[in-house]
Order: C-alpha cells, then sequence, then structure tokens
C-alpha cells in the first residue's frame, strides 16, 4: 500500500470553490459574535514547541467566551479541571497557536476561530469572568486571525443532537469504572452520585 503524499490529494479532491475560501475571515463579525454569545460550549486545540498536539473541551454559561468590540480578540477563561494543564503548557512554552471549534446544542453549524494566545492574571480582566460564583486563575486572549462558519455535514452526519441517536449512559463504564480497571485498582470505592455531586462542586 503506497502512502500518498501532498500532491496526490489535487489529484483526489477537486479545488475548494471560491466561496469556501471567501467566507475566512480575520476578525470575528457580528454573526459570528452573535453564535459565540449563544454557545455553552467549545473544543480547543493547541500547539506546543516541541509539535505535541492538545484538543481539549470547554464549557460554560452561553457566552463564557468573550468577544472584544472590535473582533480582532476572544478571551477564553480557565476554569478548574485535572491540573494537567496540557492546553496552557503547550501555548505558553509554544508559538500560541490555538483553534476553536464553538457549538450551540441543537445547531449543525459550527462557528471556528483560530489565532495565537497569550494569558493573563490580570485582577481587572479575571474579575469580568467570574462564572459559577468563582474566579478563573487566568484568562487567555486569542488574537484572532481566521474565524469562519463550518458547514452542518459533520454533525448531521453524527446525528448528534437528534434523540434517537442518543446512547443509554449505562452502555458503557462509567468514567470512574474504566479509570480504575485501567490501573488496576480495583473498585470504585465510592457510587457515581457521589462523584457527578462533588465533580458539580467543582465547576
Amino acid at each position: 500500500m503506497r502512502t500518498l503524499e501532498l500532491a496526490d490529494l489535487d489529484q483526489i479532491y477537486r479545488q475548494p470553490g471560491k466561496l469556501v475560501i471567501d467566507k475566512a475571515l480575520t476578525t470575528v463579525d457580528r454573526h459570528g459574535r452573535s453564535f459565540i454569545a449563544l454557545s455553552p460550549f467549545c473544543v480547543v486545540s493547541s500547539a506546543g514547541a516541541d509539535g505535541s498536539i492538545d484538543v481539549s473541551p470547554r464549557g460554560g454559561e452561553p457566552g463564557f467566551v468573550h468577544v472584544s468590540e472590535d473582533g480582532r480578540t476572544i478571551f477564553l477563561p480557565d476554569r478548574p479541571g485535572n491540573n494537567r494543564l496540557d492546553t496552557l503548557r503547550n501555548l505558553l512554552a509554544g508559538p500560541g497557536r490555538i483553534g476553536f471549534m464553538f457549538m450551540i446544542p441543537g445547531f449543525d453549524d459550527v462557528y471556528r476561530v483560530n489565532g495565537r494566545a497569550s494569558a493573563s492574571a490580570d485582577p481587572d480582566l479575571l474579575a469580568q469572568f467570574v462564572e459559577f460564583g468563582k474566579t478563573p486563575r487566568l484568562v487567555l486572549s486569542i488574537a484572532v486571525e481566521e474565524a469562519f462558519f463550518h458547514c452542518p455535514k459533520a454533525i448531521m452526519r453524527g446525528r448528534l443532537w437528534e434523540a434517537e441517536a442518543q446512547v443509554d449512559r449505562s452502555t458503557l463504564p462509567t468514567l470512574a469504572e474504566v479509570i480504575f480497571d485501567q490501573l488496576n485498582m480495583g473498585k470504585v470505592p465510592v457510587t457515581e452520585e457521589v462523584i457527578m455531586a462533588d465533580y458539580k462542586t467543582q465547576l
């Protein structure tokens, strides 16, 4: 089996249309601003200095990511997690390359933003992002380089929002059960209800 090379792509795929190229803007316009204001969830990708890649989910109340008045900057607060800090370490050790995929429950459209990130722990900035009764440890400031709406085909194929496509949670072990099994730690000592209740105190 021959491994494909870059030049092979032009033989396999047709060139993108003018509209697909032109729709990529260098700022978040009013439509992107409206989308982000309704989005409670995004996926963040980052690249580190050594080429390491990370993809991580982020969530909050709709509009938890803020957009500057001129649309050239977006701000992402960092909420409590597992303290691996994969995204933050990538960004601060590397060139700060970052990508976002914003989603709205029920919408098949996706809004994407790419840019360069820097971090700040300025108290005045942090105070603008109090949520769940907590102030973030830091806020990422992203200089927007590219912003555009992504077609809904992937979400439509995955039937992400269709009720009949939902999988019953009991189909797979809980996250705690998986980790305890992977690490040969035996049985989880507390119930899933206790674990979820604890998570809710850490939002």
